[in-house]
């Protein structure tokens, strides 16, 4: 098993950055994919970023190309999300999600993840 809580959530004017972190702890050598996901109220939950150890890949979403990064650290036990330029659409919940299994190109659904943790709210005001 393995678990996952997110912290670094804030509020920040438009324009701002906020830097999330989500740590892993239990069987975390088993993963192979860690990934960010965001629901804003009313809406579905939506891929962000995520990045793979073997092959290492990292992937975002259009919206977020050039103004968020997200890293992780050698051991697999911290991932991050460094989100820059914040815009009042980037308003969400954000999950950190993972999974012992690659998903073939499939790292923007969210069905493909066993491991979640419980969110952390991002608001952004104009």
């Amino acid at each position: 098993q393995v678990q996952l809580a997110e912290s670094g959530g804030g509020s920040v004017q438009a324009g701002g950055s906020l830097r999330l972190f989500c740590v892993a702890s239990g069987y975390t050598y088993r993963l192979s994919i860690m990934a960010w996901f965001r629901q804003a109220p009313g809406k579905e939950r939506e891929a962000v970023a995520s990045i793979s150890t073997a092959p290492r890949i990292i992937s975002y979403v259009d919206d977020v190309k050039g103004r968020f990064t997200i890293s992780q650290d050698n051991s697999k036990t911290t991932l991050y999300l460094q989100m820059n330029t914040l815009k009042p659409e980037d308003n969400a919940k954000y999950y950190c999600a993972a999974d012992p299994r690659l998903p073939s190109g499939r790292w923007g659904d969210s069905s493909v993840y066993d491991y979640w943790g419980q969110g952390t709210q991002v608001t952004v005001s104009a």
